[in-house]
This record gives C-alpha cells, structure tokens and sequence, in this order.
C-alpha cells in the first residue's frame, strides 16, 4: 500500500546499475505522437521474480537505435515488496501511462495496480505525477477504450480466487476506477489470467492466458457480465500472447508458434485477422528461439508495428524491439519478411555483467 520511491536519472553505478542485474524481463511499450519510444520492464539483483525486483522506465528519440534510462521504481529496495508486471499506455489525448503492480511475493489477492503519468512523453525529462493506486490485482493488458468514452482495463487476483479475472473501469478518463465484472476460470484450469480485452462487433472478447493455454470469454453488457470461459480455437502454451485492434479495424494477434500448434516458449509469430478472430492470416515469424516470451505491441500513425518481447531473462537479459507493418505479415514472400524483421532487431536493455 506504501506509495514507491521514484528514482530519477538513475546513475550507472549502484543498486541499480544493469551490470549488477541478473534478471531482466516482462517488457511493454508505447510511442509518444514525436515518435519517442517507452519501454518498461522488470529488474532484479537475483535471478528470479522475487522481492528484489523492481521497475525500469527507459526511452529512445532515435527509434530505438540507443536507449537511456530514466526512472526507476521501486517499493523498498531489497524487499519485502516488490514491483513487477509494468505496462505502458498512450491515451488519445497524448498522455503517457506507467503502470505496475506492488506485492509481497505472488500473493495476487493483496496486490495493487499503481501508475504515474505525463502529459508531455515527446521530451526526455517530462513532469511527472505522483504514484497512485487504481486498484486490487495484478495487470498485465493495456486498457481499452469503448465508444461510450469508457476506460476498462484488466486486473487479476490471479490463481487463489474465484472471479479472479477482474474488468476494472473508469468513467472520468481514470481520474477515478471501480470494480465492474469479472471472469471465473474453473479452478482446475487457472493460472495467471493475463487477460485481455477487444472491442468485437458490439461486444467486448476477453482472451486468458490458461493452464491449457488460451481461453475465451464474451460480454454484451460493456463488462458487467462474462460467458463461461471456454477454451478458444487458437492452440497455445501456458505463457502470454498479445492482441491489439490495429487501425486498420485488423486484429493482431502474436503468440507463440502456428495457430493450431502448442508450443513451448519459441517461435514467436505475429497473425492478422480481418474478421474479428473467425480467421486468420499464415503469420511472420519475427523469432524462433527458445526463450523468447512476453510480446507487447504499439502501432504508430504511420502504420508501422513495434513489438517488444525479452529473450532469457536470465542468461541474456534482453529486451528486443523490432518493427513491421501489416503487409509484412501477409506478404507472399515469407523468406523476405523473415530476413526484413531479423535486420530490424534492436536491443533496448541487456542487463548482467558486460
């Protein structure tokens, strides 16, 4: 509940200086109108998601060809509480969003989802608020924005609880956040949730993350009440995926190998769907190794796709940017957007000893 210290310009040397790092990971991103890249991510002096873990706040004005530093969050330094699962968020009006979650351990039930915010990301060093925390859970989708002017994002008390996979929204663009619904993933099936929510043909389609790998869940009443999760067509392992509504009206959908095809954590592909999920396109291959994992997405006014995602948490400690565009995932020639991707690969952090 103890509000976090905000470190700003941290120093190279230190608590927080990435060489001293061993556990790097669970990045997000969003892109200012000028074109400055955020990116968030978890860092911990142990090799493990533990109480030392805290948020890292990076930025790039060159497209992610160099990086700096910027804040660092933390609860309390070497424990008990620790910060993780951040997610960053541009809203219409231009206003950058950090969120991340606080707890002891992964106690989901008494965990809180706290941000900071500036209304001016295009500079290096803008203003920022205090931290705030929205609410009970843990969050690990960025929110989404309904024609009613509505915000609602999701929040999890992960595993321990019934209704766990919580919508949480806010009608004063979250000045202010309230409870609306939630889902109930059977408890033989329950894991983490990750849950994200699209807008799809007047209703709202909830994608969990589950012990069996993807389930799904509708709502008709703008999130007050879900259907029963059941699992969706789209085959997957137990780890995080990303779906977004492009401007196009396409979704993307990125997971980890084919559609049909359960995998482990390698193969990461990105899909297009230009029929609200009914199909979807044979999909980029933007990295097949294992240990990569975690996507998370951000498209800019040009069209252009940024995706992040982080390679070996541990024994790399990187996180990867790359970039594309809709053509590339459908394009004939599979071997050229495989090879366009791969040159397009920058490494925004790489924590641990040089």
């Amino acid at each position: 509940m103890k509000s976090p210290e905000i470190i700003r310009m941290p120093k190279k040397t230190g608590y927080y200086s990435a060489k001293k790092r061993r556990f790097t990971g669970i990045p997000s991103l969003a892109i200012s109108d000028g074109g400055r890249i955020w990116a968030v991510g978890d860092a911990g002096i142990t090799p493990d998601e533990d109480k030392n873990n805290y948020v890292v706040v990076s930025s790039s004005a060159d497209g992610g060809h160099t990086w700096k530093e910027l804040l660092i969050i933390d609860p309390d330094g070497p424990g008990p509480v620790r910060a993780f699962d951040p997610q960053a968020w541009i809203e219409s009006q231009g206003k950058l969003w950090i969120f991340w979650v606080q707890t002891i351990g992964h106690e989901g039930t008494t965990a809180g989802v706290w941000s900071i915010t500036t209304n001016n990301p295009n500079i290096e060093s803008p203003k920022w608020s205090s931290p705030r925390r929205l609410t009970n859970g843990i969050m690990m989708g960025k929110p989404t924005v309904l024609s009613s002017g509505e915000w609602i994002l999701p929040a999890s008390t992960w595993k321990l609880t019934d209704n766990s996979a919580k919508v949480v929204a806010s009608e004063d663009k979250g000045l202010t956040w309230y409870e609306r619904g939630a889902v109930n993933v059977p408890e033989e099936d329950r894991d983490f949730d990750e849950h994200m929510i699209v807008k799809k043909n007047g209703s709202l389609w909830m994608l969990l993350r589950t012990k069996y790998g993807i389930g799904e869940s509708v709502s008709y009443d703008r999130g007050r009440s879900w259907s029963s999760v059941a699992p969706s067509k789209i085959k997957h392992s137990n780890a995080r995926f990303f779906i977004r509504r492009l401007h196009s009206g396409n979704l993307l959908l990125v997971k980890h190998g084919p559609l049909d095809v359960k995998t482990g954590r390698s193969h990461l592909m990105a899909f297009l769907s230009r029929d609200d999920g009914r199909s979807w396109s044979r999909g980029l291959l933007p990295d097949q190794r294992q240990g990569v994992s975690y996507p998370d997405g951000h498209q800019v006014k040009d069209g252009t796709i940024y995706l992040i995602y982080d390679y070996h948490r541990v024994k790399d400690q990187n996180i990867i940017l790359i970039s594309f565009t809709e053509d590339d995932i459908i394009a004939p020639d599979y071997d050229r957007r495989i090879i366009k991707v791969f040159r397009n690969r920058k490494i925004v952090s790489k924590g641990g000893p040089d």
